[in-house]
């Protein structure tokens, strides 16, 4: 009541903002006249002289009002549009790292002009990021006149360019492209192994397009580089023949809410008769009993047609909240594996994770980030609290005049759609263009049937091609069209409504169940009503629909039933409507803890990944790689020294004799006739023979030992990294488990990947120096480009860290816990070296 109070009075916080810029648009408009009077020749030295005064230290703020007002006059001469005032308050809400939330059709394409001309001015490169590739081509294309105009160049990321293309498009002052690609050439960037390789020059300045959807609705998805592992596949067969054989209730229970299925008491026993096992949950049997979960996960919570499609032999993912499907996605943890061998396809190998990071801390590495969508408002608090992003509503040109009806409820879905069905019909005899959202590619080809049998002419979008999704949405305006689409279809395409449809009342959007997430709701109704033109729309709703039947149904039909309603009746209610909005604000809390979780969980893999990734740029550009070797030889050998190195007396027999074998076994130190004579020799000796050997290498290539040993520092992080990923894979699947024992899983989880990240820094020391003190340079000539390949035609060495048959070496010396050398970069994150931060003192 408060809010609603102190918004009458002072207004929202949007509406003080506007306010607050008005001045700002009035400058802009009184420059008008002086970029009028320009020659189409006057306007490429000017966007230079304005790079020198950033260069020279001049704000972008003191150049906006004639940067807008100068891309305002090219909007006119080169495109016939010219920027309306609330499309500049865009403009400075996108330029000052904000959400600029605009309705559909208020042009946020010809906004983004602006704040991406004034950035490009710092040299740095403006990244516009869009939620497919073909609106990344379109919107380049589309754009590109005013930028060219300008002298400014312009790339398109696109899923297909080679290294080079990639390169040259980063490097241009403009780079479009969608999310997938920018994420995944920053994660393959960092799997480089030389500074040649490299396509992207840093992440200064990016506007999101659709940011609701890249930044809330895949947030949940992180990016993957994976390659195959080696593990049999066999095991899901065998597992899939089993769960079918499983009873619900009786066997296992689902939590449709949690989409989750568990075991009961009876169903583990009746899983270890048929497989044979003493005990599933033996730790012996966590692979069994993990394939044995994810199978029933894929029998009882995943739906085909809804969640995912098989074509053409194939499982293929279908996105949930704009209904495309996902080809070359995969889902983790083996239970893509677990839904082939339900649908008795070819079961793929498991892959193994090399690369990954989340949305949220990708885009959280840009210095200012700004985004565009017709609806945020709904999840301003996860926008803030996430990446510190404002929502600003930016107020539409002309009134907006659409009639959002009640929702209608039925009791049952036949009810429902037979009611769809005819409302269809009826508006299509008008002459009135409907749109139909549906949540599913199920529920669309439901709605093509029922008409079909009415024929009634229709398009049916499944979202499978964006170039025919954007040209049929297009259509969707002219009179007496039917176009029935999955909720968020053609997204960024606008639909202007066709000769005599202003008269029937516009665009009708029929929306065949309420989504989960209001925001999907609200962008379905938003392709209707575009600047200022009239439009219409109803959500039929049944009380077996999921949303309702997991989330408040009993209450609405208990109503029903006092109203006395007879089968093929609606109730149309405000007070059921809202028991419905606040359900779905259930189910998004909901959401939002998820991704919470998911990010608070990557922010020490984040940690991690930036010290790591820091080193590996550090290894491919340092010019004194000897120094890091020397560093690294020094941390080993007080490691391997220091359980002979005692207080008082000397260390016994037994002692020295494993240090030596551990110094034998890391440094290959029985080279040395002074080694072999006995005795523990002193850190100083040691490190002379490492010394030693790293010096005759170099004779040996002298042109080359730079490139030999950064392989194989690159190598050795590369590997130790895969394998790190793997444990903290492992270690936060059963993280959860310390909640029983009153541990918070969160810090355990932070605690012991600590320790792990210490254990993976000081083996990638231990197998570099390890291959390097083994390493044999053949006679024949080498090649540069030799070392650009996996596998090294002319070095021979022994195999890191293994001893014959390729087993892991016998370790004489047991480590409670390696140290972290002096010159390592500190685990805890802060890019710091460790004898500078945490080890300062020790």
């Amino acid at each position: 009541m408060f809010t609603y109070v102190a918004k009458k009075v002072f207004g929202s916080a949007a509406d003080r903002y506007v306010k607050r810029v008005r001045p700002q648009v009035q400058r802009i408009a009184s420059l008008e006249d002086k970029y009028t009077a320009l020659a189409d020749e006057d306007f490429k030295p000017l966007v230079q002289s304005w790079k020198q005064e950033v260069a020279n230290g001049k704000s972008l703020d003191d150049l906006l009002p004639d940067v807008f007002a100068c891309v305002r006059e090219v909007g006119r001469r080169v495109l016939e549009m010219r920027h309306f005032d609330v499309q500049l308050i865009g403009g400075m809400v996108l330029h000052q790292g904000k959400i600029a939330e605009m309705k559909t059709g208020e042009g946020k394409t010809l906004v983004a002009t602006l704040p991406v001309v004034l950035n490009a001015l710092t040299g740095k490169g403006v990244h516009v990021v869009t939620v497919n590739d073909y609106l990344a081509r379109r919107d380049c294309e589309w754009m590109s006149g005013i930028y060219n105009f300008l002298g400014l160049s312009t790339g398109t990321i696109l899923h297909g360019l080679t290294p080079d293309e990639r390169r040259a498009a980063y490097g241009a002052d403009i780079t479009y492209g969608t999310n997938n690609e920018f994420g995944f050439d920053y994660l393959r960037d960092n799997m480089a192994f030389s500074p040649d390789q490299l396509v992207q020059r840093g992440h200064s300045f990016a506007i999101v397009d659709e940011v609701d959807s890249i930044l809330i609705d895949e947030a949940r998805t992180p990016l993957i580089i994976s390659g195959p592992s080696e593990q049999s596949t066999d095991l899901y067969v065998r597992v899939d023949a089993v769960v079918p054989r499983l009873k619900k209730e009786e066997d296992f229970t689902v939590d449709e809410k949690a989409r989750s299925a568990s075991l009961t008491d009876e169903g583990v026993a009746r899983v270890e008769k048929i497989l044979g096992v003493d005990n599933l949950f033996d730790p012996a049997n966590i692979t069994v009993q993990h394939h044995v979960l994810q199978s029933l996960k894929a029998h009882a919570i995943f739906q085909r047609d809804v969640d995912y499609i098989v074509k053409d032999g194939e499982v293929l993912i279908v996105d949930e909240f704009t209904g495309r499907l996902m080809p070359g996605r995969r889902y983790s943890d083996g239970l893509h594996q677990a839904l082939e061998a339900k649908e008795k396809v070819e079961v793929k190998a498991e892959n193994q994770t090399l690369a990954s990071i989340t949305f949220q801390n990708y885009f959280r590495m840009y210095d200012k980030l700004s985004g565009m969508t017709g609806t945020a408002d709904t999840e301003a608090v996860e926008f803030k609290e996430i990446y510190n992003l404002e929502v600003m509503v930016i107020p539409t040109h002309r009134p907006m005049v659409r009639k959002d009806h009640a929702d209608v409820i039925y009791r049952t879905q036949q009810e429902k759609y037979h009611a769809i069905a005819d409302e269809i019909s009826e508006l299509h005899r008008k002459g009135q263009p409907v749109l139909v959202g549906t949540v599913s590619i199920e529920k669309s080809e439901l709605v093509s049937a029922l008409l079909d049998k009415r024929k009634v002419p229709h398009k049916v979008l499944n979202a499978k091609l964006h170039e025919q999704e954007a040209e049929i949405v297009a259509e969707a305006g002219q009179p007496g069209k039917v176009t029935i689409a999955t909720n968020m279809a053609g997204r960024g395409t606008d639909i202007k409504l066709g000769e005599g449809v202003v008269d029937l009342g516009g665009l009708f959007i029929l929306g065949t169940e309420r989504h989960e997430s209001r925001r999907i709701d609200n962008q379905l109704r938003g392709r209707s009503g575009r600047q200022g033109d009239p439009g219409a729309s109803r959500f039929y709703l049944a009380l077996d629909d999921e949303l309702m039947r997991l989330f408040g149904s009993e209450r609405i039909s208990g109503l029903m039933e006092k109203l006395g309603m007879k089968e093929g009746e609606a109730i149309e209610n405000k007070m059921v409507s809202k028991a419905i909005e606040n359900a779905q604000k259930r189910v998004e809390a909901h959401n939002f803890d998820i991704r919470k979780n998911l990010l608070e969980y990557d922010d020490v893999m984040n940690q991690q990944r930036e010290v790591i990734y820091t080193q590996r740029r550090e290894i491919m550009t340092n010019a004194d790689l000897p120094a890091l070797i020397d560093a690294f030889a020094e941390d080993l050998v007080d490691d391997i020294l220091a359980p002979a190195q005692l207080r008082d007396g000397a260390a016994d027999e037994e002692t020295v004799s494993s240090v030596r074998a551990r110094l034998d076994e890391v440094f290959d130190m029985r080279r040395f006739p002074e080694f072999q004579q006995g005795g523990l020799p002193t850190a100083e000796r040691c490190l002379e023979w490492v010394g030693s050997i790293i010096t005759s290498l170099k004779e040996q290539v002298p042109d080359h030992f730079d490139e030999i040993v950064r392989y194989f520092l690159l190598e050795s992080l590369d590997r130790n990294w895969k394998e790190h990923l793997l444990n903290m894979d492992h270690l936060r699947d059963g993280i959860g488990l310390r909640g029983y024992g009153q541990k918070d899983p969160k810090q355990e989880y932070k605690r012991e990947g600590f320790d792990l990240f210490q254990e993976m820094l000081y083996r990638i020391k231990e197998n570099t120096l390890f291959a390097l003190m083994r390493l044999r340079i053949k006679s024949e000539q080498v090649r540069e480009e030799d070392f650009q390949h996996e596998e090294q035609k002319n070095l021979s060495y022994g195999g890191a860290g293994e001893g014959e048959g390729g087993k892991p070496a016998k370790k004489p010396v047991k480590r409670s816990q390696p140290k972290v050398g002096r010159n390592d970069p500190c685990p805890c994150g802060s890019g710091q070296k460790y004898k500078k931060c945490c080890g300062r003192g020790k």
